[in-house]
């Protein structure tokens, strides 16, 4: 037996109980055995009074005329006119019939009312329902959603929800609530804030499922499988695999509160991949958003940046002719030579991935979007005390960094940021067509320091003249204070 043909088979009594009232009600005013015979004569008065003439008035637009015609177009009688007349002034189904057509006519849908005009049926655990604040204590909220009683928003449910949001109602404001229980053992009906705030979060994520679109929140917490981030009311599941490249760079240890402990209320912007209410399930991912943050974020960086700024910036590629660094947003070239003032020949001799740096900016190419950075301009200048700490003439000790066909360069051994070069015609006496004849690369050798250019950072060896008579005295007076020194120490 389907709903219909229940509450057909329930209607009988409800029209006999208003059978039994209409006939109470009869009683009341008079009505006796004989009141339809004594009625009769006065029914048949009143419609002998109804002419034709009276049905065709003025009165009455021509569309709603009844209308009746004799088979051979004759003018129709008086009884015709009257009955239909009759028909016309409201003579229909009893109120009792009127009224279960209208019922069914609501339960499947066919005729159109106002909201809360009618309730046909009980409210049921789990709907959520519009009501009105009715009434509010610190205890319990009273709301109004037009059934018999009020339902209540109980203590336990306000402790479970933001204060900001419990101090914002008042009485008179219309909100979503959930039906936990249409009616407890004490007749109450039992609705939930939360659970309805839950469940438009529910629904808000299923619309950004299908639609696309990114949420912005903060990291609320982690566990070892990866960071737990709100989505309104609902507890969303970012995976480590979903987790972005910059922050699985950051990522480093062997517990997850090494791993995600000091990301915890740092901003996050995710899409969301998966929803299961069933399982309670909201998978949310940061790197389907990664590609539109960068590029936003570079976008931001770019338009900030200024030659000649200092950033700090975290280590994240190192190549054979520099090292790549993350700005926040864009990443810039440390290229080999802005590494150190000392020669390097790569990167990992004076940096490692995923360490944090001091940088300056050195060029800009925001058409290209490109970052030149310079480590070694943030480090102390050696060229600035080169000329306070050395003189022409003096000897020293060199190392042999690299050669070419004009001479060979050689690093100070007790400062080896600073390079010198020792021009091909200063490396010996005798005619030389290459350095590699003299000297081989890591060679340590006795230099004379010939010229010092602080301000175009030049230092000129040589080697040829190490043994030149010209300078015998000024190494001797070298050698006297080289000597008194070590017997003051």
């Amino acid at each position: 037996m389907d709903n219909n043909e229940k509450i057909l088979d329930e209607e009988p009594s409800m029209l006999d109980a208003n059978e039994v009232e209409d006939q109470d009600i009869a009683q009341e005013i008079g009505a006796g055995d004989g009141e339809e015979e004594r009625l009769a004569p006065l029914a048949e008065e009143t419609a002998e009074e109804i002419t034709t003439a009276e049905i065709l008035s003025d009165d009455l637009p021509p569309d709603d005329l009844p209308h009746a015609e004799a088979a051979d177009g004759e003018t129709p009688s008086v009884e015709v006119a009257t009955a239909e007349a009759a028909s016309f002034v409201g003579v229909g189904p009893s109120d009792e019939e009127f009224d279960k057509q209208l019922f069914l006519s609501a339960l499947n849908g066919e005729a159109q009312m106002d909201e809360g005009e009618f309730m046909f049926a009980p409210l049921q655990r789990g709907q959520i329902i519009k009501g009105t604040v009715a009434g509010k204590s610190d205890m319990e909220i009273l709301v109004d959603v037009g059934a018999k009683s009020e339902g209540l928003i109980t203590g336990r449910e306000l402790e479970l929800l933001e204060e900001a949001v419990v101090q914002g109602l008042q009485v008179g404001d219309e909100i979503y609530v959930y039906v936990l229980t249409p009616e407890d053992r004490e007749g109450r009906m039992l609705l939930s804030l939360r659970r309805a705030l839950e469940e438009q979060d529910w629904r808000t994520a299923e619309e950004y499922l299908k639609a696309g679109h990114t949420h912005e929140s903060r990291i609320a917490g982690y566990n070892k499988g990866g960071l737990i981030v709100p989505f309104g009311k609902v507890r969303g599941f970012v995976p480590a695999s979903q987790v972005s490249m910059e922050r699985r760079r950051r990522s480093d240890g062997t517990t997850p509160e090494e791993r995600w402990g000091d990301m915890v209320g740092e901003k996050i912007l995710t899409r969301v991949i998966e929803v299961d209410r069933g399982r309670n399930r909201l998978i949310l991912s940061e790197r389907a958003t990664e590609q539109e943050q960068r590029k936003k974020r570079r976008a931001e960086l770019l338009e900030s940046l200024e030659v000649g700024q200092r950033r700090r910036g975290r280590v994240v590629r190192l190549t054979d002719f520099g090292a790549f660094v993350d700005l926040g947003g864009a990443d810039g070239l440390v290229h080999l030579s802005e590494l150190s003032w000392k020669h390097v020949n790569h990167p990992r001799e004076v940096l490692h991935v995923g360490e944090e740096i001091e940088v300056e900016v050195i060029s800009l190419d925001r058409e290209q979007q490109r970052i030149g950075l310079s480590l070694k301009n943030c480090l102390a200048d050696p060229w600035d005390s080169l000329a306070a700490e050395y003189r022409p003439g003096q000897l020293v000790q060199g190392r042999v960094t690299k050669m070419t066909k004009f001479g060979a360069f050689a690093s100070l051994v007790d400062r080896p940021e600073i390079e010198g070069l020792i021009h091909i015609s200063e490396l010996s006496d005798r005619r030389v067509k290459h350095p590699r004849e003299v000297v081989n690369e890591d060679d340590i050798l006795t230099l004379r320091i010939i010229r010092i250019e602080p301000e175009r950072r030049r230092l000129g060896l040589s080697l040829r003249q190490v043994d030149s008579e010209e300078y015998i005295e000024e190494d001797w007076q070298d050698l006297i204070g080289a000597d008194d020194a070590g017997e003051g120490e």
